[in-house]
């Protein structure tokens, strides 16, 4: 992950790669009990996540799901789903969206590691509205009551 900007987007530790195929890639860390964003689904996106180290609990279409090392777990167009951490040690992924441009989600939000209280400021009041206001414009189709 060399001159990768890691930051802290709702509350995960995120490092989005300069890649030039059509696809955007991160690698990812998520502390123990921190949940991921609120149950989206997107219309063109393909997403999937690969663990590398620990666990992560995916629901998917209301379907709870647990997701451990060297497995994966695939979210094509129209999928609902969020993830949590409910393991107790750091989880570490890999996220995968095609074609490109989620990243663009991840440069938005993004809080740079390095700034002072960079996880806590990455889910303000302030961030999380502007998330639930642009969600659309990423292709982020949240259903809070699903």
């Amino acid at each position: 992950m060399n001159n990768v900007l890691k930051m802290w987007v709702l509350g995960h530790k995120v490092a989005p790669q300069k890649i030039s195929a059509d696809y955007d890639l991160a690698i990812g860390e998520s502390q123990t009990d921190v949940p991921g964003p609120p149950p989206h689904l997107h219309e063109k996106y393909h997403e999937s996540f690969y663990i590398i180290e620990g666990e992560m609990d995916f629901i998917i279409n209301g379907k709870s799901k647990k997701i451990r090392t060297g497995e994966t777990v695939d979210i094509p167009p129209g999928t609902l789903h969020t993830f949590k951490n409910s393991g107790s040690k750091v989880c570490k992924w890999v996220n995968i969206h095609s074609p490109k441009g989620f990243s663009e989600f991840f440069e938005k939000y993004g809080i740079a590691e390095n700034e002072t209280e960079a996880m806590t400021k990455s889910v303000s009041p302030e961030i999380l509205r502007q998330v639930l206001e642009t969600a659309a414009d990423y292709d982020m189709k949240i259903q809070m009551n699903k």
